[in-house]
């Protein structure tokens, strides 16, 4: 088919035609690559000193995922993938019609690759297809000459598929070594060669390829064996979409259904063993990410199975039969955006990194993106630089990430000490030159004494995120050259179980009217009502301290309502993960049950006048009494859990003065109540209330159901009789 042919890797070889009369060239490219990877050649730009990519002519050729072959024309402007600016500039590796896509006729006539033929046989890709040596597009074509050595340059690696934002295949980088997945050489089209025998590919089965798509189910069914990829061949295997045992790609985050119509005796599950059959009785590490005996079903009745690949999903796992071994094949897990892969995301000060997150038990998923190009990207939990925990994520010089945590107490280098700390599924890629990494941690570390461990993530409190760049980084002693080139101006706290942030600022409006709306129910009108029924039921003035204490207590609830619905409506939401949040909870609740009890009050004479028992009456009072004091304590503590939980999230500069203030304000009313208590004692000491009328208690004593709610030592019998002074008619 071709006149010549040079071998350009192990894996990939160049055929050509060379054709006089019509000043073309066929070339045909073959590589023994999956069906998922590109295979690019071109000619370099002439006159570099050096062999470069930049400015180089080549031709991206591969096979769709419906398996029909492609070849597009392409520039290269810069080592990256093809990305268009803002300002609607146009770099990296990008198709020819990429950079004229706002003039339709340039856009029709720079693209000079033409697809001619393209199979892919016993895992070996081939695609040829034809160009002019001279192209008329003079601005992204280098012209061949057809005598002369000229350098070209080759690469292989995985393909990016089209999207909503990108109508066109993408490579996504070639990878390393030199020599092995891209490479340059010197070749003179008029010269003839040939290559020794064919070109042999380790996986000779050519399978079928079947790309999972959201929302739409794969249907599993059983059928004959022919071309089972992992030989010795089983009897039966499963089929995907009417395809033998394919190889089935995924994406971490995106849900995959299948439809089992497999059989009764054929139940689905995804596993690591590469054999599958219950391979638990003979593998111990077997993990079972999906699936089970109830994953079975017929064409009539099918069974639906939901898989959620995550981040923290093997790149290859295993869809297989639980029954019988060997009926399945593999499932490539690929990652998907990060959007995808993790449940929540926030943009972090100045809009310059992207936080996500994902909490999963005792551990929480973290990833960080920067939004401009940078050597490194650092994120830090803490309200500034020094004492902070800080993750970095960095590229070497073999283009390898690597990502390392550390804990700062000080501002220049000496003062960043890389810690030991427990992270698990680290990743760091570069995205156009932006860093993105991902990591997996505790959420409190199992170890003591060492500094990391005291790096505790409490999912109910905010947490303080900071973020820095550089030109670049290494590991073990950092230097100057390491310090950050740009930082994040203010912390911005991240509410991880609500999913959203918020920037660091003083303390809000609306719950500081909250804090003191709780301050002046708890603080003053409770503590009023209660001591009005307490220490005024002696005054010469009815039920005056029945009024006071109903309408104290009344109003106190009323308070509490309103600053209960300022707090929710500020945070969006009501959770009782804090523990201001159960204590405050728990004082609403005892506070609420006070008139639901007071209304049950049991009464001492029935209708007729007949004097009803005690025992439900004295029932009455103790549990009155009881839950009274009970709110009254837990109370108090809310409004101090309160304080701290303000203060974990604002600072504690704002909360210090607050909590002294409301020490000394407990101190005083426990003074207050020490002194009454004393007075009353004397009181009683001195022979009674009526010896001191005049003195500090006026009037009489005696009142209808005058036994003190707060003190239930009082006789009931005591309280009978003067029911019956009250109905006497006043004096004078």
């Amino acid at each position: 088919m071709f006149d010549s042919c040079a071998q350009l890797s192990p894996r990939l070889r160049v055929r050509w035609t060379l054709h006089g009369t019509s000043d073309s060239i066929d070339i045909g490219l073959e590589a023994a690559v999956g069906s998922e990877y590109y295979i690019a050649f071109g000619w370099a730009a002439p006159g570099a000193p050096e062999p470069s990519m930049i400015g180089a002519d080549v031709a991206v050729t591969g096979f769709t995922e419906d398996g029909l072959p492609f070849a597009d024309d392409y520039y290269v402007t810069k080592y990256s993938e093809c990305t268009v600016r803002a300002d609607g500039a146009v770099e990296g590796v990008c198709p020819d019609t990429i950079y004229e896509q706002g003039n339709d006729t340039a856009a029709g006539a720079v693209n000079n690759t033409r697809l001619v033929y393209g199979h892919r046989r016993d895992g070996v890709s081939f695609v040829r297809f034809s160009r002019p040596l001279v192209s008329p597009d003079k601005q992204y074509d280098v012209p061949v000459n057809a005598t002369a050595n000229m350098t070209v340059i080759w690469a292989i690696g995985l393909l990016r598929p089209p999207d909503s934002l990108q109508p066109y295949y993408l490579p996504l980088g070639h990878g390393a070594p030199a020599g092995t997945a891209f490479g340059f050489a010197t070749l003179n089209v008029s010269a003839s060669g040939g290559c020794v025998g064919p070109l042999d590919a380790e996986d000779k089965e050519d399978q079928d390829r079947i790309t999972a798509e959201r929302n739409t189910p794969l249907v599993v069914t059983a059928g004959p064996s022919l071309h089972y990829p992992n030989p010795p061949n089983p009897d039966k295997v499963l089929y995907i979409n009417k395809k033998e045992a394919p190889l089935l790609k995924v994406e971490r985050g995106v849900p995959v259904t299948f439809s089992v119509e497999a059989g009764h005796d054929a139940p689905l599950y995804i596993t690591s063993d590469a054999v599958g059959g219950n391979a638990t009785s003979r593998n111990a590490t077997e993990v079972v990410f999906a699936g089970g005996a109830r994953a079975e079903g017929v064409p009539a009745a099918p069974a639906e199975l939901v898989w959620l690949p995550d981040r923290n999903t093997p790149d290859v796992v295993y869809y297989q039969s639980l029954y019988d071994p060997k009926m399945g094949w593999k499932i490539q897990v690929v990652d998907g955006g990060l959007s995808d892969m993790y449940n929540n995301s926030v943009l972090l000060d100045d809009q310059q990194v992207t936080f996500f997150w994902t909490l999963s038990g005792d551990s929480i998923n973290i990833a960080a993106r920067g939004e401009r190009k940078s050597g490194y990207l650092a994120v830090g939990f803490g309200s500034a630089m020094v004492n902070s925990y800080a993750y970095v994520g960095w590229i070497d010089g073999n283009g390898t990430g690597h990502v390392a945590s550390y804990f700062i107490d000080g501002e220049d280098g000496a003062g960043v000490h890389e810690t030991s700390e427990n992270l698990t599924h680290t990743r760091c890629r570069s995205e156009n030159g932006a860093i993105v990494f991902e990591l997996t941690r505790p959420l409190s570390p199992s170890c003591s004494g060492r500094v990391e461990c005291r790096n505790i993530v409490d999912p109910t409190t905010p947490l303080r995120v900071i973020w820095a760049m550089g030109s670049q980084w290494s590991s073990g002693q950092l230097t100057v050259s390491n310090m950050h080139s740009i930082t994040s101006n203010r912390p911005v706290r991240v509410l991880l179980l609500a999913g959203t942030a918020e920037a660091e600022e003083e303390l809000r409006p609306v719950l500081a009217v909250h804090g003191f709306m709780m301050f002046v129910a708890w603080g003053l009108l409770v503590p009023g009502g209660i001591m009005a029924a307490r220490y005024l039921k002696h005054l010469k003035s009815g039920d005056l301290w029945f009024q006071a204490h109903t309408y104290l207590q009344s109003s106190a609830m009323a308070v509490m309502f309103l600053g209960l619905l300022f707090a929710i409506a500020e945070l969006r939401g009501f959770s009782f993960k804090s523990t201001h949040a159960k204590i405050g909870t728990a004082a609403f609740v005892l506070a609420c049950l006070q008139p639901i009890n007071a209304y049950l009050r049991p009464h001492l004479l029935a209708e007729n006048g007949e004097i009803l028992p005690m025992k439900n009456r004295v029932i009455w009072e103790y549990l009155h009494i009881i839950t009274g004091r009970s709110a009254v304590v837990v109370g108090a503590i809310a409004l101090f859990t309160g304080l701290q939980h303000l203060g974990d999230r604002y600072g504690s500069k704002n909360i210090k003065g607050l909590t002294c203030g409301l020490i000394l304000w407990v101190v005083g009313v426990t003074l207050v109540v020490v002194y009454l208590e004393f007075m009353a004692a004397r009181r009683r000491r001195g022979g009674g209330a009526d010896d001191l009328s005049g003195k500090w208690v006026l009037g009489n004593t005696d009142e209808d159901d005058s036994v003190d709610l707060l003190q239930s030592t009082k006789m009931e019998s005591d309280s009978i009789e003067p029911m019956e002074v009250q109905l006497e008619p006043l004096k004078g």
